[in-house]
């Protein structure tokens, strides 16, 4: 079954659809097929659904034993001894175990230097469609870590192309750090849903050389890309594609920074979610490059790739999965009008008001003052949600009034991160 879009949301045939991406750019050539099955079943038994994969990345793309993707890196020339047969194997396997594939063409730096072009992106993309045609799960996910305006007609060339061969096939696009698809082809039929990408930079990094080729500086506050995209695009999907990844340094360059932890994973997922994202792609920097034994480290990455599958961050993505099916996710609204004490940075409370309840998430604080007057239940059930056991803990009914202070439990051995639920009560 594919997945389709229907005003801000992805839905699987008739049934709601909640993203929960993992980050998998050179799960194609760093793995063999055994590795890939171990990595899929890993991921879709913690829940994730959707794995973002990059086709070609860089020059001279083949498999773990050598097969090329392309001949002299020439996009008009793909290679016919094995590497695509390995992709689709990959593909379909992920298909076996419920998951789809967004799949990247090509890495964002092929279309800026001019080796993906105009005259040979619509030929590439013909070849992809009759490659993968056949499998429901694959959808595409144009640029790379690029910023549109790098190459815009042809980046429009390779979505008009895959719509005219497959109108009903999803294609998205993800951007350079602290950008959004929606900066250049928010107006563009062939664009299915907004991707952003918030980066890895903590709010003190605003400044840092060469990488500073974007006005918009939102730091950490990555539910500001869901303010931005939904005000210009109401009836389109959006989600955060690149948050900060797990256990990789702020800032992403200088491995001397902090390194970002499970917490703040937890804490860019449940933002952008209780804002109105359509779900969210987690990211941890082994996986992302599947780092192993004798390959050299790309961003001061701690573990090889079949230990970083069990850092926890990746094992809580889950739980704000199950949390947003149980509660009609899709019928949200952003509801900060119910939060009286949110501030700032860390202190930020984000909340989202579904038929089956008002969510509050509190990163920072001891306790969180809610206007429950204005709920549109008659009575109140009050839970806490646990985002790193999944667990929910009851806590009675609460009365209606402008302010009701709720104080946080306290998990004393990690960041004390909560949910609050206000749920409609039995009369």
């Amino acid at each position: 079954m594919r997945l389709s879009v229907r005003g801000r949301s992805f839905y699987e045939g008739d049934k709601p659809f909640f993203w929960l991406g993992d980050t998998a750019w050179l799960l194609l050539s760093r793995l063999s097929y055994e590795e890939a099955k171990v990595y899929i079943d890993n991921r879709a038994a913690k829940g994730f659904n959707v794995l973002q994969v990059t086709l070609v990345h860089s020059p001279g793309y083949r498999t773990l034993d050598g097969k090329m993707a392309l001949v002299d890196d020439d996009f008009a020339r793909p290679c016919h001894d094995g590497f695509w047969e390995h992709a689709r194997r990959v593909v379909s396997y992920a298909a076996q175990s419920g998951l789809y594939m967004a799949l990247l063409p090509a890495w964002g730096g092929f279309a800026k230097s001019g080796a993906l072009n105009l005259e040979n992106a619509k030929g590439y993309a013909e070849f992809l469609n009759d490659t993968f045609g056949g499998f429901d799960n694959a959808l595409w996910l144009l640029g790379g870590d690029v910023r549109g305006d790098a190459a815009p007609e042809v980046f429009r060339l390779l979505g008009k192309t895959f719509k005219q061969l497959d109108k009903d096939r999803l294609v998205g696009y993800h951007p350079f750090g602290r950008c959004s698809s929606s900066f250049w082809f928010a107006k563009d039929e062939w664009l299915d849903f907004n991707m952003f990408q918030s980066g890895h930079r903590d709010y003190t990094q605003k400044n840092l050389g060469q990488w500073d080729d974007n006005d918009v500086f939102y730091g950490e506050d990555n539910y500001r890309y869901v303010q931005e995209d939904l005000k210009l695009c109401p009836d389109k999907p959006t989600l955060d594609g690149e948050p900060s990844y797990e256990l990789i340094p702020h800032g992403l360059h200088d491995p001397s920074q902090p390194y970002w932890q499970a917490s703040d994973v937890r804490r860019y997922a449940y933002w952008s979610v209780f804002t109105g994202a359509a779900g969210h792609t987690y990211g941890d920097n082994a996986i992302m490059q599947f780092l192993k034994p004798g390959l050299k480290p790309a961003y001061g990455a701690l573990e090889n790739w079949d230990e970083a599958i069990h850092d926890p961050g990746s094992g809580q993505m889950g739980h704000l999965r199950s949390l947003c099916e149980d509660m009609e996710f899709e019928k949200g609204q952003s509801a900060q009008q119910f939060v009286l004490n949110s501030g700032e940075k860390h202190a930020y409370k984000a909340a989202l008001l579904t038929p089956q309840a008002l969510m509050i998430y509190v990163y920072e604080g001891e306790r969180v003052d809610v206007n429950t007057a204005l709920l549109p239940f008659e009575t109140i059930d009050a839970a806490w949600f646990d985002p790193v056991s999944g667990a929910c803990s009851p806590m009675g009914q609460v009365k209606k009034a402008e302010c009701v202070s709720f104080s946080l439990p306290n998990r004393r051995e990690t960041a004390n991160d909560w949910v609050l639920l206000l749920m409609p009560g039995e009369e």
